[in-house]
C-alpha cells in the first residue's frame, strides 16, 4: 500500500479497560481499572505475549502496574491508551468510535424498564404479554421468571445499564425463529427517541433451578448514522472480514465476509483462518468472553483465565503474521469484575500496534478518541475515508 502494509488484524478485547476516565464519576465508575484490579484480585496475570508487546508499559504511563505483567525496556509494539470521546460506555458506541464515528448523544437507556408507549404496542404486535420489563442480570431474571414463562408462554423482557431491549424465551416454549421474529418487530419499532442500540434475542433451555442460556443469541443493532471506516474499505475494493459480533454491531454493513464466533477460542481460530485466505484489507475480531462471562458476573478468576487463553492465541497470530501485516490490540470499554457494579465501566482502553513495517517501542501517549484507530488503519491501507480521528500511523512508519 506504499508503506509496506497490506493487511491489518484488529483484535478487540471486549471489556478490557485500563483505568477510569476523568468523567468516570458521572457514570458511577470511580475506581474502575479492569486490568490492574483484576490482576491484583487474582495475585497476578501471566500474559507473556502482551507483556513483550508493551502492555505493562501502558499501565506505567498512568503510574500504575499490572501485577505479573512487567514494563519492558524494549517493547515490540507501539503502545498507548485511548479515551472515549463519545458519551456512554456500551459495545456499539465503542466499536463505532473505533471505526471513526464519534457520537454526540448517548443511546437511550431505561433503568426503570420500558415505558407503556413502547411495551403496549409491542405486546399487540407479537400477540403476547411480556414478563419482567425491568433492569436485571440476564441469568438472574431467567431464574426469577423462567418457570412463569414456561407456564404462560410470555417472553421475558429486560434491559441493563446499556441501551438494550433484551427478550428471553425457552427454546421449547417459543421456537427460536419466533423469538427472532419478535426481536425483528421490536427493532422495527424502536426508532427515533427510543432508538436503543441493540435488540437482543436471549434463548435458553433447561428446567427451573437449572436454566442455561444457549449460544443462539442474536443481536439486532441500529445502523450507524453515517459511514464508518468499514464502508469506505469495502467501497475501495478491500477485503473486510468480521469475527464474533462485529456483523451484529455494524448491522452487517461494510463487511465482505463474516464468521459469527460465539466465544474467545473460536474468535481466535476464525481470525487465523481468515489470515490464511485474506491477504489484504482488514480482519476485525471481537473477543467477547471477558465482558459477557466474567466482567458482568464479577468473576475475576474467570477473567484472568480468559486473558491468559487469549494471550496464547495472540502468540499464534503473531507467528502467522507476514511482513505486510499489522496487529492492533485494544478494547471497546471496561468491565471491571472487582467492583460492586456488574455493568460496563467508563475507562481508557489499551492500545498495542505491532508490525514488521512499523517502528518498535514507540509511545503513542494518551489518545483523545478511539477513532484514532480507524484514522490510522485508513492511512496504513491507503484509502480515502471521511471519518473522525487523528492518525498515529506517522509515528510508526518511516517517511518515504
Amino acid at each position: 500500500m506504499g508503506n509496506g502494509i497490506e493487511r491489518v488484524i484488529l483484535i478487540v478485547l471486549d471489556g478490557v479497560g485500563i483505568g477510569e476516565l476523568p468523567d468516570a464519576a458521572r457514570y458511577g465508575d470511580e475506581g474502575s481499572n479492569t486490568l490492574v484490579n483484576t490482576a491484583r484480585a487474582v495475585r497476578g496475570l501471566c500474559l507473556p505475549n502482551m507483556q513483550r508487546l508493551g502492555l505493562g508499559n501502558i499501565a506505567s504511563m498512568a503510574g500504575a502496574s499490572i501485577e505479573g505483567v512487567e514494563e519492558v525496556s524494549s517493547p515490540l509494539a507501539g503502545y498507548g491508551r485511548m479515551a472515549e470521546a463519545s458519551p456512554g460506555k456500551d459495545t456499539m458506541t465503542g466499536h463505532w468510535e473505533l471505526m471513526g464515528l464519534i457520537l454526540e448523544r448517548p443511546f437511550p437507556v431505561y433503568p426503570g424498564g420500558f415505558p407503556p408507549e413502547i411495551v403496549k404496542p409491542f405486546q399487540e404486535a407479537i400477540g403476547r404479554k411480556v414478563l419482567g420489563n425491568k433492569m436485571a442480570s440476564g441469568t438472574e431474571i431467567i431464574e426469577e421468571l423462567g418457570e412463569e414463562h414456561m407456564r404462560t408462554g410470555f417472553p421475558i423482557l429486560y434491559t441493563s445499564a446499556d441501551s438494550v431491549f433484551q427478550l428471553a424465551s425457552h427454546e421449547e416454549v417459543i421456537p427460536i425463529e419466533e423469538l427472532y421474529r419478535m426481536c425483528e418487530i421490536a427493532r422495527s419499532m424502536l426508532r427515533g427517541e427510543h432508538g436503543v442500540g441493540r435488540v437482543i434475542a436471549r434463548p435458553f433451555t433447561g428446567s427451573p433451578g437449572n436454566f442455561r442460556r444457549t449460544p443462539r443469541r442474536r443481536d439486532y443493532s441500529i445502523e450507524p448514522p453515517r459511514k464508518t471506516l468499514l464502508d469506505f474499505l469495502k467501497e475501495s475494493g478491500l477485503h473486510v472480514a468480521g469475527v464474533g459480533k462485529i456483523e451484529d454491531v455494524f448491522s452487517g454493513r461494510g463487511l465482505t465476509a463474516s464468521f459469527h464466533a460465539t466465544d474467545n477460542e473460536s474468535s481466535i481460530e476464525a481470525t487465523l483462518n481468515f489470515m490464511k485466505g485474506i491477504s489484504s484489507g482488514l480482519i476485525f475480531t471481537n473477543c467477547v468472553d471477558f465482558d459477557t462471562l466474567y466482567g458482568h458476573r464479577n468473576n475475576p478468576e474467570g477473567f484472568r483465565d480468559a486473558l491468559e487463553r487469549v494471550d496464547r492465541g495472540l502468540g499464534r497470530i503473531l507467528e502467522a503474521m507476514g511482513a505486510g501485516d499489522v496487529l492492533i490490540i485494544t478494547a471497546d470499554h471496561g468491565c471491571d469484575p472487582t467492583t460492586e457494579s456488574t455493568d460496563h465501566s467508563r475507562e481508557y482502553v489499551p492500545l498495542l500496534v505491532f508490525g514488521e513495517a512499523l517502528r518498535r517501542g514507540t509511545c503513542l501517549g494518551t489518545r483523545r478518541t478511539f477513532a484514532d484507530v480507524g484514522a490510522s488503519i485508513k492511512d496504513m491501507l491507503g484509502v480515502e475515508a471521511q471519518i473522525d480521528g487523528e492518525s498515529f500511523t506517522p509515528l510508526l512508519v518511516e517517511a518515504p
